[in-house]
This record gives C-alpha cells, structure tokens and sequence, in this order.
C-alpha cells in the first residue's frame, strides 16, 4: 500500500487553515485551533486513530468559534479524503461501542465515498466551559461530508458533556482506524462491488 499522507490549506475570510494528515501513523498529534476544548478533542481523535495529524488554525475567534470548527472539520476530511486515494486494500466498515465512566457512545461507519451523517447525541447543556456543544455535530457534519464517509454516532447513556462530548470523538476514531486498517485479504483490492469508492 503506497503512503497515506496529505496537506491540505484551507482560506477564507473567515478562517486560514493548514492540515497535514498520515493515515498509517501512530496518533501523533500538533493541535493549535486557539480553542481549547477542540484542540483537546482533535488530540484525541489523533491518538485513538493513530493517523498523525498537523492542525493550525487562525479564525475569527471574536465572534465564536463555529467558522474554526466547521471549517476545521472541512479541511480534515478533504486531506483524510486526498490521503486515502481510491481507498484500495481498506477494511470499509467498523463500528465500536466506547465506554468512558457513565458514558457510553456508539460510533458506526463506512468509508464508502457517499457522505452522510447520523447523529443521536443529545447534551444536557449548551457550554462544555466556553464551548459550544451544538459544535460537535457541526465538526462532524463537516467531517463526514468532505471525508465522504458515512457516519452513525449515537450516545446510549451519559451524565457528564465533557465525557459524552469525548466518546464520540474517541468512538470515531477507533472505528477511523479500524475501517482505513489493510485488508491482507484483498490487499490492492476496492472494497466494493462496484470498483469504486467515489461515491
């Protein structure tokens, strides 16, 4: 399998992104969005995945952070997208059940070329800190539509945001990680009957 890796610069009036992604890496991370809870989820979503990730972010912070984290998500899953070519040899499917204390979240997906999203997760307050939780989805909406993936994330049980917050991420990486996994099977091979994964 040839090398999984992409850089991807994103500007707008907005935002002025830089992401540089290796898929077949070992959850290295270089976070810097200027928002602190995200940066923390990324690094996450880094180390559970195992793909390295380079993310550096200027946006326009002063009025919120919605442009950082959306466009942020974009411009991660145009690189996952870029790195991952025609997705030869991939496993395709995964789907965990992650527990983290209280919390329990379902993450479900299918590197398939078609977006979509799927999302079952409800907080209990609109601030994680002075994060915005209604970002969550909107980072993985993102996500799953430049990325072209289909994605399922659905919390079963969970108390605590921060926690329910960091299971999807973690729950999204892990299934990250084992979907983009080789297949010895059908190592040069599309997994799909149709040849393609381009949606």
């Amino acid at each position: 399998m040839a090398p999984r890796s992409a850089d991807i610069s994103r500007k707008t009036k907005e935002t002025d992104i830089s992401v540089s992604v290796h898929v077949d890496g070992s959850g290295k991370s270089d976070i810097a969005t200027g928002v602190g809870f995200f940066d923390h989820m990324l690094d996450q979503l880094s180390r559970h995945s195992l793909i390295d990730m380079t993310v550096k972010a200027r946006g326009d912070l002063h009025i919120d952070d919605h442009h950082t984290v959306e466009d942020t998500g974009i411009a991660l899953g145009q690189a996952l997208a870029k790195a991952l070519g025609e997705r030869r040899g991939i496993m395709r499917y995964a789907s965990i059940d992650l527990a983290m204390d209280e919390t329990l979240t379902r993450a479900a997906i299918d590197v398939s070329g078609r977006p979509f999203l799927v999302w079952n997760v409800s907080f209990s307050s609109p601030k994680i800190g002075t994060f915005d939780t209604e970002l969550v989805r909107e980072f993985f909406q993102a996500l799953a539509q430049n990325a072209g993936i289909t994605l399922h994330v659905t919390n079963h049980h969970g108390a605590n945001n921060h926690h329910i917050a960091e299971t999807c991420f973690k729950a999204v990486a892990r299934v990250l990680r084992a979907a983009l996994e080789p297949d010895p099977r059908q190592p040069d091979a599309v997994p799909s009957t149709k040849g393609s994964l381009k949606g």
